[in-house]
């Protein structure tokens, strides 16, 4: 008899066999009684278990029990799992935010703390727009450049980060209710991996603080810093050493007429 003798057992016992095939087997069987015994039993057993649930088996299969249904059940229980994770990652990650955002005088944060922590949220909910990432594009970088120096009261040009691999998209005007004037200006840019980075600019103003701060948020770096003329936050997913090279080519062209002395450069 072939290694299969089980298998083929069974499907002899469920008639599965073609007519030389069953043959084989039952020579085989009648040189092997032990078999023919525990086959029989075997066929005994599937007789009686026919006969109890035989009408079970033509009856339909109850909604609960329906293949796809229970797949569906189970993806969603994955995803809803996943979600679960996921939103409780999100949680921990603005508690550990805000712990920093808040320090070291949690009901009074100093204005730059502010500043870096509007900066990240409008990073994060603008970067992941298409349509609407920006609220003028890139190519009226004149238009901008008038539109939003007159919004902050002072003199803002539009960096070109093209050397740096960077092509502007464009910017927007938002409200900054925590600093004198009420305004800032979103800058977005995107390299040809279609990461972004955004510039938060706000007049400087009766913000004191340092001239420089990084920090670091999940996936996504945050560099503050500040001259006599305004506050620039970098918020992107680049590592420290790259956002410190932009900003170094930001300073050096978004306000071109600052007064000597006026400057800063990256630690």
């Amino acid at each position: 008899m072939m290694d299969d003798t089980r298998d083929t057992l069974m499907a002899y016992l469920d008639g599965q066999l073609d007519g030389d095939a069953r043959a084989a087997v039952d020579a085989w069987l009648a040189d092997n009684p032990d078999a023919a015994i525990e086959l029989a039993q075997l066929q005994r057993q599937n007789e009686a278990i026919n006969a109890l649930f035989g009408p079970v088996a033509t009856e339909p299969v109850p909604p609960r029990l329906n293949a796809h249904r229970l797949a569906l059940s189970q993806s969603r229980r994955r995803w809803q799992g996943a979600a679960r994770a996921a939103m409780l990652v999100g949680v921990l990650g603005i508690g550990m935010a805000a712990g920093w955002l808040l320090r070291p005088v949690a009901d009074n944060p100093e204005l730059h703390i502010r500043l870096i922590a509007d900066a990240v949220s409008a990073h994060t909910v603008y970067v992941a727009e298409n349509r609407h990432a920006v609220e003028v594009a890139g190519t009226e970088a004149d238009h901008l450049s008038n539109w939003l120096s007159n919004r902050l009261g002072t003199g803002l040009a539009m960096p070109d980060l093209a050397t740096a691999g960077f092509d502007f998209l464009g910017g927007r005007l938002l409200p900054a209710p925590a600093i004198p004037g009420g305004r800032a200006a979103q800058l977005m840019y995107e390299d040809s991996a279609g990461e972004r980075v955004t510039l938060y600019i706000t007049p400087r103003s009766g913000i004191d603080g340092p001239n420089l701060e990084l920090v670091r948020f999940g996936s996504d770096n945050a560099l503050y810093w500040a001259n006599a003329i305004v506050t620039c936050t970098i918020v992107g997913p680049q590592p420290a050493d790259a956002l410190q090279a932009l900003a170094d080519n930001v300073f050096a062209q978004l306000t071109p007429s600052s007064p000597p002395g006026a400057g800063y450069r990256p630690i």
